[in-house]
């Protein structure tokens, strides 16, 4: 059986007791039956990249969707008259940018500043992915779910999913009173999702970074595989791309197309990072990471002017319904005192990104004790220089 080190892109957790990878539908869900009958712990698996598990055995069930199909309900091509979308279905296991890649080859535009984010479809929404101007909760037309409690196939909608800033209805499952008995899964479990793009060739830079990255302007439109490629350069630059490495593992095995594997090994290990060395390839090492470690704060107006006036600062809207201000968790993290590359000790597994603040990473050999040892490190120094409380984005299992 595996461990979690083997599943995650971060590379650490102890063994599984039982693993499993159906590969149809009604298998899937007999296999959450089964586990669900028994009482057994139930951890639901997509890639791996957004959960930091205890180095402790997992006596339960992991489940890891084997299903990977892509399909068009409609024409790729537009129909007649002004209506420009086109559906597409993914099975929750297929690869996120496995989808991203067909949806942008399609010349569909609506997902190509999500390129190089590691995960499946179905993880996708539980945690409303976003960057660079988009998230997936604008592309998503409807969510097919097992609804665990009540043994039944459901159906969401756009508002039945009550997206907000990095979180779902199918994530808050798994921390209400009643979900506690489903953690570390969600009540509901992701079968299926239907996306709505639309035929364009060109995509909106919506991002500033990305603008520049492109020697353009914010709001100017770009050939969508131009915007692919730039995002997935700018994401290298900062250390937020997986290993592609992971796929030759036994473990990992079919997770990824093959052409896409090779696409990214060719990229990845020729990028060049442009930094305090004149010309430096960065460590695999800030590639073995769960990404963003912290989501940005939202935070009250009153709060926010209590930050130093170089911090930066976004109106948004509060859960609350509450005009608030959003801020940079990698800002703060980094004014705290906490710079790229920091590590506890000289002997630590875990570090900073030696590229990126908001990434924890392990060095090699690292425990899941030593990223979490970091990672509240660095909460109890942001809260004592700001006053503001890091809320991490991983799913932490057993910490």
């Amino acid at each position: 059986m595996p461990s979690f080190a083997d599943l995650t892109t971060i590379g650490v957790g102890g063994k599984i007791a039982h693993f499993s990878e159906p590969t149809t539908r009604v298998g899937l869900i007999e296999a959450i039956e089964d586990a669900d009958r028994v009482g057994m712990p139930l951890c639901m698996l997509g890639g791996g990249s957004n959960m930091l598990v205890s180095d402790s055995p997992f006596n339960g069930l992991v489940i890891r969707d084997g299903r990977r199909d892509i399909v068009v309900p409609d024409e790729a091509e537009p129909v007649e008259g002004s209506d420009r979308s086109v559906h597409l279905t993914a099975s929750a296991g297929a690869n996120w940018d496995d989808f991203v890649e067909f949806a942008v080859s399609l010349g569909l535009e609506g997902v190509e500043g999500l390129s190089g984010i590691p995960g499946t479809v179905g993880a996708s929404v539980v945690q409303n992915i976003g960057a660079y101007g988009q998230e997936v909760a604008t592309s998503v037309a409807s969510v097919e779910v097992w609804d665990r409690q009540a043994k039944t196939v459901l159906t969401f909608d756009d508002a039945d999913m009550q997206f907000g800033y990095r979180t779902s209805a199918l994530k808050r499952s798994m921390f209400t009173d009643d979900g506690a008995r489903f953690f570390p899964s969600p009540r509901y479990v992701v079968l299926s999702v239907t996306f709505v793009l639309r035929h364009s060739p060109t995509g909106i830079l919506a991002y500033p970074q990305l603008a520049k990255a492109l020697h353009a302007s914010l709001g100017d439109r770009m050939n969508t595989e131009t915007i692919r490629d730039a995002v997935l350069k700018v994401r290298a630059a900062k250390g937020m791309l997986e290993d592609p490495a992971r796929y030759e593992s036994r473990w990992m095995s079919g997770m990824k197309r093959e052409e896409n594997i090779a696409k990214a090994s060719q990229s990845v290990e020729t990028l060049q990072v442009h930094g305090t060395e004149p010309s430096r390839v960065f460590r695999i090492t800030d590639r073995h990471s769960c990404g963003s470690f912290f989501v940005n704060p939202q935070i009250s107006a009153h709060d926010a002017a209590g930050l130093p006036d170089d911090a930066p600062k976004f109106g948004v809207t509060l859960p609350d319904g509450q005009t608030g201000v959003k801020t940079s968790a990698a800002w703060l993290i980094d004014h705290a005192g906490f710079h790229r590359g920091f590590r506890l000790s000289e002997r630590s597994g875990a570090a900073l990104s030696s590229l990126h603040t908001l990434a924890l990473t392990n060095l090699g050999g690292a425990k899941a004790s030593e990223i979490w040892a970091l990672a509240h490190a660095i909460q109890d120094g942001v809260r004592h220089a700001f006053g503001v409380d890091l809320v991490p984005e991983p799913v932490i299992v057993g910490l």
